[in-house]
């Protein structure tokens, strides 16, 4: 059963920004299964029977075309997909949580599929009306954008803002919150997942090739 995430889960990733090394991961690997790996199973297993399988992302960094060589990650993400870089995500780091879902990363086809639905004027609106409603919900809006107008659209395009995203989704993060190490972490999550479903969903149909 998830009971939270442990304060030290946040302890252990203050840490770890501190001394990034392969000394200090494995002097302090049980600490991570413990605090961080485990809890993070357990709430993606609770969240599963309503929004589907998860996975916890490799807490090991690919360095291979990086420049920066530190061996792992400063957080732990879980995910659940519902297509091809599209989905619910969770995250703790030395900060707190970080919820959110939406698309992440595609393929050129995806993205031309993304925003040949954002240009449509029904589906287009619809998914304006559902950004505004996560803004005034108070969730944020992310996700990598072009400076200027993407080739063949109009800057007066009623929609260009949202055509310039290459990446869009909604979150919230909450800073070492106190339920942090409750279950209350998990009713978090899943209301929030459950405000970002229409988003993730709408995402999902545009960006499926």
């Amino acid at each position: 059963m998830f009971s939270g995430f442990p304060v030290s889960a946040l302890d252990f990733y203050e840490d770890l920004e501190a001394d990034n090394s392969k000394a200090f991961w494995a002097a302090h690997k049980a600490v991570y299964d413990d605090c961080v790996r485990g809890p993070m199973l357990a709430l993606l297993g609770e969240l599963e029977e309503e929004f589907g399988p998860g996975k916890v992302f490799r807490p090991y960094r690919d360095v291979r075309f990086s420049k920066d060589n530190i061996p792992y990650k400063t957080h732990q993400g879980g995910y659940v997909a519902t297509g091809p870089g599209v989905g619910f995500y969770v995250e703790i780091n030395a900060a707190g949580l970080r919820i959110a879902g939406g698309f992440y990363h595609g393929s050129s086809a995806q993205l031309a599929a993304f925003r040949s639905a954002i240009d449509d004027e029904r589906r287009g609106t619809e998914l304006d009306n559902i950004v505004r409603r996560m803004k005034r919900a108070g969730y944020e809006i992310g996700g990598e954008t072009l400076k200027t107008r993407p080739r063949g659209y109009s800057a007066d395009h009623p929609r260009i803002a949202l055509l310039r995203h290459k990446a869009l989704h909604a979150g919230r993060t909450d800073v070492s919150p106190p339920w942090l190490d409750s279950a209350r972490t998990f009713d978090e999550v899943r209301s929030s997942w459950r405000a970002f479903r229409p988003l993730v969903q709408w995402l999902t149909t545009a960006t499926a090739t």
